[in-house]
């Protein structure tokens, strides 16, 4: 009987975790899906690569409401594009990033009330050696109403370089 309660308590305490994970994940994606329209702000790349300059984004849903489509334009023309969406409990994304591989990342760490997600690199496809550059991580934050931003960690050769995003809903 012992080891009938020890097994009931446990069942119900793995369940209570799982619950909790797939709440903060819901909660981040409906903040995500939150972004749905267009956006406008600036970039700044540095560490192994210096840039800056003009970044707009366009945010939609797809799949009737289960994954948020998220496009970086530059200069008019798509750079990025992010597709992000629920797998269970989990809260994923993958990049179709520039540099033309494809990083797949998982929600590792969400703040309670989902102003701060952040993604670390699962695995990677169309990756054409071990040093070719691809992203790693992405940080978003909510800032404030209708201001956002996304740190992507991109790695390459060796040399690391932080691709700060700043974006503005527009009006």
């Amino acid at each position: 009987m012992k080891r009938v309660c020890f097994w009931l308590i446990f069942l119900c305490l793995g369940t209570g975790s799982l619950l909790e994970a797939q709440t903060k994940a819901s909660t981040a994606f409906d903040k995500l899906r939150g972004l749905t329209g267009n956006w406008e702000g600036t970039f700044l790349w540095s560490g192994a690569r210096n840039a800056s300059g003009k970044m707009d984004a366009q945010y939609y849903a797809t799949g009737n409401g289960s994954a948020l489509v998220e496009n970086l334009i530059n200069d008019g023309v798509p750079a990025m594009t992010s597709v992000y969406h629920l797998d269970g409990a989990d809260l994923r994304l993958t990049h179709f990033c520039g540099a033309q591989n494809q990083p797949r990342l998982k929600a590792t760490t969400i703040d309670s009330d989902g102003s701060q997600i952040t993604f670390s690199l699962v695995d990677i496809t169309n990756l054409r050696t071990p040093t070719t550059g691809h992203v790693h991580d992405l940080e978003v934050r909510f800032l404030e109403s209708g201001h956002i931003t996304l740190k992507f960690r991109f790695v390459g050769d060796g040399k690391d370089s932080d691709e700060l995003v700043d974006l503005r809903r527009k009006k």
